[in-house]
């Protein structure tokens, strides 16, 4: 579902935007993105924050979408979802190279 006026790419970029907006959750990315996989104490144990701030930013990077859960009981396993991170890469790299067709950014705003 849409917001009126906007397009679905806009809805998306701004849903991955939000979701990276924050120090702690752009951490826990990069550290997903260097292994192939690993447990909540594994995230917890790099960042310098409380176990349940850990977990209240990997429910807003899931919800997003950019990682992914899979419960290996008594714990999780968290990993980068792929397919969204290879998204989120050319939605943000569409959006930079919008309005620059040379690939460089316009010498002023006005002229």
């Amino acid at each position: 579902m849409t917001t009126k006026g906007y397009t679905e790419h806009e809805e998306q970029i701004a849903r991955f935007a939000k979701a990276m907006g924050h120090p702690a959750r752009m951490a826990i990315l990069h550290f997903l993105a260097s292994q192939q996989s690993c447990f909540f104490g594994e995230i917890h144990e790099v960042l310098p924050i409380a176990k349940a701030t850990v977990s209240q930013h990997l429910k807003e990077l899931k919800e997003a979408g950019l990682i992914q859960g899979e419960i290996e009981a008594p714990k999780v396993r968290y990993c980068i979802n792929r397919s969204n991170w290879l998204l989120a890469r050319d939605l943000f790299a569409e959006f930079f190279r919008e309005g620059h067709t040379d690939g460089r950014p316009h010498d002023s705003c006005c002229g």
